[in-house]
């Protein structure tokens, strides 16, 4: 699945994001959904969530359904 269409996503899924000061080098983080930030049904950088320790990025990668 992908992380730039918004309906291949919901809180509680594991997923890999990429955090802002992080985008130049691309370094991933894992963590588990919290919720979607984004409002549209796509974006062409993955769809923007808070993850349940607070952090704030860009969906890469789906890892696991829940």
């Amino acid at each position: 699945m992908n992380g730039q269409y918004r309906n291949n996503l919901i809180p509680g899924m594991h997923v890999q994001i990429v955090l802002k000061k992080d985008q130049r080098t691309g370094a991933l983080t894992a963590g588990i959904i919290q919720s979607l930030l984004t409002k549209s049904s796509f974006h062409p950088h993955g769809i923007k969530v808070r993850l349940q320790d607070g952090q704030v990025g860009r969906v890469k990668e789906i890892i696991s359904n829940k």
